[in-house]
């Protein structure tokens, strides 16, 4: 099962660091979220960016974690020959992450939206 069978994404910057909040689309989801997306697992999924400290901060409200991904962004938006500076698509690289089979029962009957490639 991957990540964006039932969460969305949304990705930002502040300097050098990337920041990535993951919203399960079901509360009843949001436990599953918990569990399965952890700091170490992002950063062994973004290893390729994520090369400082990845910290994840709970937002159980809105059943959200917000991961913020330290030295993501070589050297910020004004520094960077990056072809994705400010680290929006870090959001959608984040949601094809695979989950362990058996980590739950799965996620509840929302529907992922539709995803189509350019």
């Amino acid at each position: 099962m991957r990540l964006y069978e039932f969460a969305d994404a949304r990705s930002g910057d502040k300097g050098t660091c990337a920041d990535i909040t993951v919203i399960a689309r079901c509360p009843a989801d949001f436990p599953l979220l918990r569990d399965q997306v952890t700091a170490d697992r992002v950063r062994a999924h973004l290893a390729d960016v994520a090369r400082g400290t990845v910290r994840r901060y709970e937002v159980a409200g809105l059943g959200a974690l917000k991961f913020v991904l330290k030295d993501a962004l070589d050297g910020g938006v004004t520094r960077s020959l990056a072809l994705d500076p400010h680290g929006k698509a870090l959001a959608m690289c984040l949601l094809e992450m695979e989950l362990p089979d058996g980590s739950s029962d799965g996620p509840s009957t929302v529907p992922a939206p539709a995803r189509t490639r350019p």
